[in-house]
């Protein structure tokens, strides 16, 4: 478990967990993005949410799940599964509704890029919708790569890729 301190005046804990799917600290993430999903595309996404098993989140899979917690409660979250041998996926980035405008999107990243390195990939692409601006924003401003016309209407692209080239982390030494 990483512990960071976010600073603030009156200075958080913020904690990141490694948890599986089936974790209850896991629920408000899935809750809350379906809703969301469901509100700006106007069918129940709950179904995409389950679109894919849970074993593909594990480490065994060589994916990953992760919350940021803040008094041992989740405030963001975020998953990458492999997409090939070189190529991590991201999937569900979240923010608590209660806790956006804080950066906590960009830590999740930031630590989902850090478990993908050490886990050997080279590379992250994602997808997100044409009617999420504030993720498009987000991938843009943590460096990602858009595979698509900036300029065009994201309604006329459908989904909008996104990539970006790890850096190399080290091995971690044998204890």
């Amino acid at each position: 478990m990483t512990s960071l301190t976010q600073p603030t005046s009156t200075a958080r804990q913020l904690t990141i967990r490694h948890v599986t799917v089936s974790d209850p600290l896991v629920e408000p993430l899935l809750r809350e993005l379906g809703d969301e999903y469901s509100s700006r595309y106007g069918n129940d996404a709950h179904a995409e949410l389950a679109r894919y098993p849970a074993e593909e989140f594990t480490a065994a899979y060589g994916g990953v799940l992760l919350l940021l917690l803040e008094s041992g409660e989740p405030v963001a979250g975020g998953a990458f599964r492999r997409y090939d041998a070189d190529t991590a996926e991201l999937k569900r980035i979240w923010t608590h509704s209660a806790h956006r405008r804080r950066g906590l999107a960009c830590r999740v990243v930031d630590e989902l890029e850090r478990a993908a390195g050490a886990r050997g990939y080279r590379r992250i692409q994602l997808t997100t919708g044409p009617r999420q601006p504030e993720a498009r924003g987000l991938y843009l401003a943590t460096g990602y790569t858009p595979l698509f016309d900036t300029a065009a209407d994201p309604e006329s692209i459908g989904k909008l890729p996104f990539e970006k080239h790890l850096t190399a982390h080290p091995a971690p030494k044998p204890a």
